[in-house]
């Protein structure tokens, strides 16, 4: 039996490779960051030769490093940056133009005339999802605008859309794929019928030959190619990056929770078999199809998790790397009556609100450095403690737990305070590339190397559980004064 799965995990701000054995281990993993680019404010760009470059690069790497040979991997998973939005040419393999990211807030105008025409609610009941300049529809629509000729090559069937899983599925293979829930995601895909929605086509003006086949996440969709590692190597999971941390943590039962702290945070919610309907502004998504069932999740999205954190090294110079803002933070007892909202491309849910921006409150002579950290740690927490009360008031069925993963969950100061502010435990696991771990689970089922979603979740392991630490009307006032500075934020580009 071929001893490891390769998972690779796309991200945001870097890509990378991390090799797990069968007991779910990590075993070694390499990352690399790449380049991003804001052309204009509210705009977010990547290379998609860059993505390519640095993906193919880590995977290489971490074979090489620990001594792998392509016929020791039994397969690959592969884990993507959602809704970013590629166009490339069919024939070459080349990209017409950049990769919209997801973060872009460009075409939030554009979802606003369809606002006014009375087409969001068509469009949620279609999808599942808010019309928001997040989802790929708009950001495919625009290149298709504003790449010369691509909107004519388009109909006649020359280029191709995809996300970044499709992306890096056609450079390793060829294959034009994806899986169904990052199809879930376009604001293009029938979250009821499962497949691509011809309204919708007809609504932002996108060809269908453009479209990937939507296929399911765990299934050998093709082979990377030998020229890549050496020889051929099965590629059998695909998921987005949030649908694979949920996968990853063994969120497999309705009513378990997990949340992403990264770039973004995303809190996921299992809703069961069937989709899901949200009154409170969440996103109804498909988490997975495997073995021909169909996982629905209710998700809410925080732009700003991780980032915010950068945003204090590389905006405002007060710490030198990331790690650092815990000490910073713990530098002080408390915020000092500071609260930063971190709306630099919007807020998102539950407030959808494209013209919100970054805003710091409360602030006196005595402000420092480390009531200016504090607060940008407890943004992450109030924000993500936003997304469980809407959850909860959607879903009607009591959370046990919150499972975190992401880089700013190994934060113990971040976790207990998040677990004060929920007033449930939170959980972090042993293994916390969930992520990278969903992805593998997948491929891995797909291809016979794990047998079932028991023998995955039996796996899981808790590595330290953070129990709340303050009464409920202390969490009440601790929110209401965030939401207040919500409100200083709203509507201000």
């Amino acid at each position: 039996m071929n001893h490891y799965i390769l998972a690779l995990d796309q991200g945001t701000t870097s890509s990378r490779a991390i090799l797990f054995d069968h007991q779910g281990n990590l075993c070694a993993s390499a990352q690399q960051e790449f380049p991003q680019h804001f052309p204009q404010p509210g705009w977010v760009e990547h290379d998609p030769d860059d993505i390519w470059e640095s993906q193919l690069a880590v995977a290489r790497q971490v074979l090489r490093e620990h001594g792998v040979s392509a016929g020791q991997v039994h397969a690959i998973g592969i884990a993507n940056q959602r809704e970013t939005t590629v166009l490339w040419d069919r024939a070459t393999g080349r990209a017409l133009g950049p990769a919209i990211v997801w973060q872009d807030r460009r075409t939030a105008d554009d979802c606003e005339r369809l606002r006014a025409a009375g087409k969001a609610d068509f469009i949620a009941q279609h999808t599942g999802l808010e019309l928001d300049a997040y989802f790929s529809a708009t950001k495919l629509a625009w290149l298709l605008d504003h790449v010369p000729g691509a909107r004519a090559r388009a109909e006649r069937g020359e280029l191709a859309f995809g996300t970044i899983d499709s992306w890096l599925v056609y450079k390793l293979c060829g294959e034009h794929v994806t899986d169904v829930g990052n199809a879930s995601r376009t604001m293009l895909f029938n979250l009821h019928l499962l497949r691509w929605d011809q309204d919708l086509l007809d609504l932002f003006a996108i060809p269908a030959a453009l479209l990937p086949q939507v296929v399911s996440s765990a299934q050998d969709v093709g082979h990377a190619r030998a020229e890549w590692f050496g020889q051929p190597i099965p590629i059998a999971g695909i998921a987005g990056d949030q649908q694979a941390a949920t996968f990853g943590q063994a969120c497999h039962q309705r009513g378990m929770v997990k949340n992403t702290y990264g770039t973004g945070c995303f809190m996921l919610m299992h809703a069961g078999s069937h989709a899901p309907q949200s009154s409170n502004r969440l996103l109804a998504t498909v988490g997975w199809r495997v073995g021909g069932r169909t996982d629905y999740l209710l998700e809410g999205s925080v732009f700003m998790g991780g980032a915010t954190v950068q945003w204090l090294r590389d905006g405002l110079g007060i710490i030198g790397r990331s790690s650092d803002v815990e000490a910073l933070a713990l530098s002080v007892p408390d915020n000092g009556g500071v609260y930063l909202v971190p709306a630099f491309a919007g807020l998102g849910a539950p407030h959808w609100d494209p013209y919100a921006r970054g805003t710091l409150v409360g602030m006196t002579r005595g402000t420092g450095r480390g009531h200016i950290a504090r607060a940008a740690l407890e943004a992450i927490a109030f924000q993500s403690a936003e997304l469980l009360g809407a959850m909860q008031r959607d879903a009607a069925c009591p959370v046990a737990e919150v499972r975190a993963d992401g880089g700013a969950a190994r934060n113990d100061m971040l976790m207990q305070f998040q677990a004060d502010l929920l007033g449930v435990p939170v959980v972090r696991p042993r293994v916390t590339e969930t992520t990278a771990l969903g992805a593998a689970y997948l491929a891995g089922l797909a291809t016979g190397f794990w047998q079932s979603q028991e023998e995955i979740a039996a796996q899981w392991k808790a590595d330290r559980r953070f129990e709340p630490g303050i009464g409920a009307d202390e969490r009440a006032a601790l929110m209401a004064r965030w939401l207040l500075a919500v409100e200083r934020s709203r509507g201000w580009a």
